[in-house]
């Protein structure tokens, strides 16, 4: 998607936890009203974007009781809907597939009953180049390491599958779907190059094996 074909304004989806990558998958299950609307008035757009944000913080005993919005990271990702199905109760399974990160401006008041928001493109050209390569990525080495964490934390993979993958869809599907926190995640995020995401990840692995297993760090 070039650059003008990009909307200045998106529907905000701030869900903790929730990380997606330029090019990866992200599937989600879609019931509260307010974002079914957002789905709806979505799928009427050309562009068919959502941007995934992460909230700063849960919402403190003062801002559940007024209402107020948790504040949000000012780095997100935006997402085309490319899957999609409804269930026999009226909810949704939806697939956004990472399209380009953006940055948040300032949030946009209207009727909608989920939040939106102005948002810059300008920084991440690269996210629409194409898919990166990470060439000092010493692929044996990190998966041993991996292969450890994933002891660690009882986790299973298809292992050929990974040895076979290319860079950016490994080092990105792992950056989604390995169990770290949500600040951790928005570091992945952020990162502003593949080669940078796979030592913020390898930093975030050694990180979890010696905080619960004293295992040695990877060289």
């Amino acid at each position: 998607m070039l650059k003008a074909d990009l909307p200045d304004a998106i529907p905000i989806f701030p869900l903790p936890g929730a990380l997606l990558l330029p090019r990866a998958r992200l599937p989600l299950h879609i019931f509260e009203p307010r974002y079914l609307a957002m789905l709806d008035d979505t799928m009427k757009t050309t562009h068919r974007l959502i941007g995934m944000v992460q909230p700063r913080a849960a919402p403190g005993p003062a801002q559940r009781a007024g209402g107020s919005a948790p504040p949000l990271h000012s780095i997100g990702c935006a997402g085309r809907l490319t899957g999609f199905s409804e269930t026999e109760d009226g909810r949704y399974m939806i697939t956004l597939t990472g399209i380009s990160r953006f940055r948040l401006r300032r949030e946009v008041s209207g009727f909608a009953p989920y939040r939106r928001a102005d948002v810059s493109w300008q920084g991440f050209e690269r996210d629409r180049a194409g898919p990166e390569s990470d060439p000092d990525f010493d692929r044996e080495t990190f998966l041993e390491l991996l292969g450890r964490f994933f002891a660690a934390q009882e986790l299973s993979t298809d292992w050929d599958s990974l040895k076979d993958a290319e860079d950016e869809l490994l080092i990105n599907s792992l950056s989604m779907l390995c169990p770290f926190d949500p600040e951790d995640r928005q570091a992945l995020l952020e990162a502003p190059s593949l080669a940078i995401r796979r030592e913020t990840l390898i930093t975030l692995i050694e990180f979890a094996l010696r905080s619960g297993h004293g295992e040695e760090t990877m060289q």
